[in-house]
Parts: C-alpha cells; sequence; structure tokens
C-alpha cells in the first residue's frame, strides 16, 4: 500500500507541477483600440520673375524676348505646369496724358503664353524661363500714347 501511495503521490505532485508550469505561460487576450496624428506641411507660392527689360518697341516692330526666373523660398520642391502672363495696365507718360492720346493693353501683344514648364522647382533654386515675347501692334491709329509707356504684366502659375 506505500508503493501505492507513493506513486499516487508522484502522480499528484506531476500533475501539480504541470499546472503549475501551465499557469505560468498563461496569459490573457483583449482587443484594443487607439489613435495618433500626423501632420503634413504647407507651402507658400513661388513668385515669377521678369528678368528681360524689352525696350525700344514701336508699332508693327518685331517682338522683343521675355524671359525670367522662379523664385522657390519653400523648403521643398514645387511643381509648375505652366506659366500665363496678361497685360494689366499701360502707364503712359505724363506728356501722353496731358495730350490726350490713348494707349492700352490692346496695342499690346504678348506671344507664347501660356508657358508650357510641366517641371519642378527646387528649394531655395531660382530656375529660367524662356521663349515668350512682347509685341506693340501696329493698330493702324495713331499710337503716340504708346510712346515711352510702360506696360505692366502680371504673371500666373498653376
Amino acid at each position: 500500500m506505500l508503493k501505492n501511495h507513493r506513486k499516487l503521490s508522484i502522480a499528484v505532485g506531476l500533475v501539480a507541477v504541470i499546472a503549475l508550469s501551465a499557469g505560468a505561460y498563461a496569459y490573457w487576450t483583449q482587443a484594443g483600440t487607439g489613435t495618433g496624428s500626423a501632420a503634413t506641411g504647407t507651402n507658400v507660392g513661388i513668385t515669377i520673375v521678369q528678368t528681360s527689360t524689352p525696350a525700344d518697341l514701336y508699332p508693327g516692330g518685331p517682338t522683343a524676348p521675355l524671359s525670367g526666373t522662379f523664385l522657390n523660398t519653400n523648403s521643398g520642391p514645387v511643381y509648375v505646369n505652366d506659366v500665363s502672363a496678361t497685360i494689366t495696365s499701360v502707364t503712359r507718360t505724363p506728356a501722353a496724358i496731358a495730350a490726350n492720346a490713348a494707349c492700352g493693353a490692346a496695342d499690346y501683344q504678348l506671344n507664347g503664353f501660356p508657358l508650357s514648364i510641366d517641371g519642378e522647382v527646387l528649394a531655395d533654386d531660382t530656375s529660367t524661363w524662356t521663349g515668350t515675347s512682347i509685341q506693340l501692334l501696329n493698330t493702324g491709329l495713331n499710337q503716340d500714347g504708346c510712346k515711352g509707356a510702360t506696360v505692366n504684366i502680371t504673371y500666373t502659375s498653376n
């Protein structure tokens, strides 16, 4: 009987050891939730700068080339699809104003716009653009008001 008791004790001991060791490796599972966020940066528009200075335009004369640079002050590159230009006003000389001699945007023509760029302007870079021009048209009317006038051009890009 002692022998059976001893076997029983060993069996109970083994069961206890197995139960304890299984408990040591047991764990709970539970689903959880959480939140997080990330922020994107922003950028500022590039500046289109005309660097050419066409002069001596006259009615029906040749076109004068326009060229310039893009100024990108962003920390990364900015993609430019194209550049458009509009004659926003014409500043006549005081003599033309006094003589009531007319001259306006319709007396001039911009050529080559929109100008296709289709590229990136790198950060802190001043990439150039060329391939456009301006011309003083011959309207068939007196254009004395355009003598010495300044043509004001606004550039935009997308």
